[in-house]
């Protein structure tokens, strides 16, 4: 049972989290300066609008890596300030007092809890909405990316025994055209449907709500065969923009929800290449353990005092943290 937090517990904790924020907001606006000076041309050339700047782009920029770096800052946070009590002796002063090193670890993982959940809500809700913004500003004034906006000579199986065939698709207009719908029993086609257009409901609170127009529906009934002609239908295909047009860090614009989701629908189709979407949705849970991880880690190298004061722990922390970002990336 996690025991009450006392007046030193509290203290561990302002200095844990005043050095974590101190830290991001330090190293994330040189890291906005770094960033400004180096695309300030292309923003300048691309008439980028300075409200898109600061809000569709470095707002999100800003929210984007100090979540992505957030261990690496939980690390070097706690190998600075705990090595600062170590070369204080205020360490050596609370095991002395009795507590043990294990009791001294829990205002520790209390702030590392903090993190944790502040980082897992950043990264599986909050900042993915803010992608959508921040790749589409990117690709638009930065890179100069055309996005795809069409699609031709799609198919893909939406349901258990159900294969949809889409001739094209357009983006800008949510319209595909020569659209079919086949159904299988038993390996058998038992349903055939078509339409000139197929165009997705983009207003409606209904998901995967599509009207198809000049609609023919083929019934086989083993040798009968029936078939009807329909003007225009309201019908829910599981089906969506953007099963057609898949885009560059697409998973990164998705929540944890829409990624699950995703994920489970395209393995049902039989989509190779999901290993990014995957390992994304993997991330995002993994990445506020590390807070804990590194937190305990950091603890442990520097809570000893030595002869050389700090900088041998924070020159080790560094060091560590490099060989970090290098696997990470």
């Amino acid at each position: 049972m996690f025991p009450t937090l006392r007046k030193l517990d509290w203290y561990i904790i302002k200095k844990f989290l005043g050095t974590y924020f101190f830290s991001i907001v330090l190293i994330i606006s040189i890291s906005v300066v770094f960033d400004f000076n180096e695309n300030v041309d292309k923003f300048t050339t691309n008439n980028a609008p300075l409200h898109g700047i600061i809000f569709d782009y470095y707002i999100n920029f800003i929210q984007y890596y100090a979540n992505l770096f957030s261990s690496l800052f939980v690390f070097i946070s706690v190998i600075f300030f705990t090595s600062k009590l170590a070369d204080n002796s205020e360490i050596i002063a609370i095991l002395a007092s009795g507590v043990s090193f294990r009791r001294l670890m829990y205002p520790y993982i209390f702030s590392a809890c903090v993190i944790a959940a502040i980082t897992y809500y950043l990264g599986t809700d909050i900042i993915p909405r803010g992608s959508v913004k921040r790749l589409a500003f990117e690709n638009q004034y930065k890179r100069q990316l055309k996005v795809p906006t069409w699609a031709d000579n799609v198919q893909l199986q939406v349901d258990t025994g159900v294969i949809a065939y889409m001739e094209h698709y357009d983006g800008p207009t949510h319209t595909g055209y020569h659209f079919s719908l086949d159904k299988f029993e038993h390996k058998k086609l038992v349903s055939h449907l078509t339409a000139m257009t197929a165009e997705y409901d983009t207003i409606s609170d209904v998901r995967f709500k599509w009207t198809l127009r000049n609609v023919n529906i083929r019934e086989l009934k083993g040798l009968r065969e029936k078939i009807t002609f329909i003007n225009q239908i309201d019908s829910i295909i599981k089906l969506e923009p953007q099963d057609f047009l898949t885009t560059n860090k697409m998973q990164e614009t998705m929540t944890s929800e829409q990624l699950e989701d995703y994920i489970s629908r395209q393995r049902i189709r039989g989509t190779a290449g999901l290993q990014d979407f995957e390992v994304e949705y993997h991330k995002r849970i993994a990445a506020p353990f590390a807070a804990f991880i590194l937190s305990i880690i950091g603890a442990a190298l520097s809570s000893r005092k030595r002869k050389g004061g700090m900088g041998f722990a924070l020159g080790l922390g560094l060091a560590l943290s490099a060989i970090y970002i290098l696997l990470q990336g």
